[in-house]
């Protein structure tokens, strides 16, 4: 299930508010035999994870239950806040070294269950899930958390908690709603104090100075509600030498003779030094404002999001 975005709701009643994680979701399959991690799209990314499936963490909950749950998997940074640029150093790795999970080790973030035993949950009401969720114990379970869910503050104080700690933001949701699976539904309302954008890499242009010979720029694209490729400007800050090289690796294969927009969806001064690619690599970037013609201003890159479907990236509404 999906939050739509917007502003955070003004009346209380009928509304429990969260915390928004600046991680990436996962879908968790819990068993007495161990337990299975899902991403967005589908892909089994559980060896990639090891901390939150080795025998005595997740897969050995005290209760022996099988269970499904929704979850965010986060790197926490020196403060204890999740931190998205930390956990591209794991998201990318299928089977990470022992020493780089003890360096950077992922904590699983769970805010609903869908399953218990068999019984889907999927049509109780938001209220019930967690009732169900909190009698489960998982704040017993290494690198497992609950975060709260807290429905007798005002959502628009909490979002100012939220950013006096650093937070991404929060997510409204009725109390009252089922779960609906692959719906981004209004019953969930998030409200980010930065304004994110996921893309496709359609291009990019040649690096200059310290970047010469390698990439300067990414041309950055998403689909529009007909399906059409559009351009959404391009991204040059943000990067590491290591981001870089790794990206230019990633993106060579990916080269194409002519672009994948529309003759004259890509300004001149863009569309003359590109190097084109087919636009499946999908990554994140922050920007501050959203133009009238959807180009980003003062974009700055996040990084890569192999969680996201190429086919899902679609331009946010301006606000």
């Amino acid at each position: 299930m999906l939050a739509t975005a917007g502003v955070a709701p003004v009346v209380t009643a009928g509304w429990a508010v969260e915390f928004k994680w600046d991680g990436v979701r996962a879908i968790v399959t819990g068993t007495r035999d161990g337990v299975a991690l899902t991403s967005r799209n589908g892909n089994d990314v559980t060896a990639g994870y090891p901390e939150l499936t080795r025998a005595g963490s997740v897969g050995g909950w005290a209760t022996g239950r099988s269970v499904v749950l929704d979850g965010e998997l986060v790197v926490l940074d020196a403060a204890g806040r999740p931190d998205f640029g930390l956990l591209q150093h794991r998201m990318h790795l299928r089977h990470p070294a022992p020493e780089v999970v003890e360096r950077m080790p992922v904590e699983l973030y769970v805010f609903d269950v869908l399953e218990t035993d068999g019984r889907s949950l999927l049509r109780e009401p938001y209220d019930v899930r967690r009732e169900r969720l909190d009698a489960l114990g998982l704040g017993e379970v290494p690198r497992v958390q609950v975060p709260p869910s807290i429905s007798d503050v005002p959502a628009v104080q909490l979002l100012e908690v939220a950013r006096a700690h650093g937070l991404e933001g929060i997510v409204a949701k009725r109390r009252g709603s089922r779960y609906e699976p692959g719906r981004r539904s209004a019953s969930w309302v998030k409200t980010a104090l930065l304004s994110t954008q996921e893309v496709l890499v359609a291009g990019w242009t040649a690096g200059e100075g310290r970047r010469a010979g390698g990439i300067g720029a990414l041309l950055l694209a998403a689909h529009d509600g007909a399906g059409r490729l559009r351009f959404l400007g391009h991204v040059g800050t943000g990067f590491t030498d290591a981001v870089l090289r790794d990206l230019h690796g990633r993106l060579a294969p990916l080269r194409r003779d002519d672009s994948a927009f529309d003759d004259d969806e890509v300004p001149r001064e863009y569309a003359r030094p590109a190097r084109w690619v087919d636009p499946v690599l999908v990554g994140e970037v922050e920007y501050r404002t959203l133009t009238h013609d959807h180009r980003l201003r003062h974009a700055v890159w996040r990084g890569l999001r192999p969680d996201r479907d190429p086919d899902e990236i679609v331009l946010l509404p301006r606000p």
